[in-house]
């Protein structure tokens, strides 16, 4: 097995972005063309399987690319009063 498949972390993009860089992670994170990860959200939404809901949800459990935390920890970080960690 590859070295850098054993690392390979699931992230937002900072690259690959039109919004929050959610479709363009998945897509890194499983090499493939982020246009049909894209496509696959529209359809979900199309068909009523709520492809928003999942989109924004992977937003707040997904890392950006440059942090350690996601921002749903974050978010309890803060309610808990603790300091936020990058």
């Amino acid at each position: 097995m590859n070295g850098n498949h054993q690392n390979k972390r699931f992230r937002r993009s900072g690259t690959d972005r039109y919004l929050a860089g959610v479709c363009g992670g998945i897509a890194e994170f499983l090499n493939v063309d982020s246009t049909l990860v894209r496509l696959v959200f529209a359809v979900l939404t199309v068909l009523g399987f709520s492809g928003v809901f999942v989109y924004v949800l992977a937003w707040l459990i997904m890392p950006a690319h440059n942090e350690r935390h996601s921002l749903l920890e974050q978010i309890i970080r803060n309610f808990q009063g603790k300091p936020r960690q990058s």
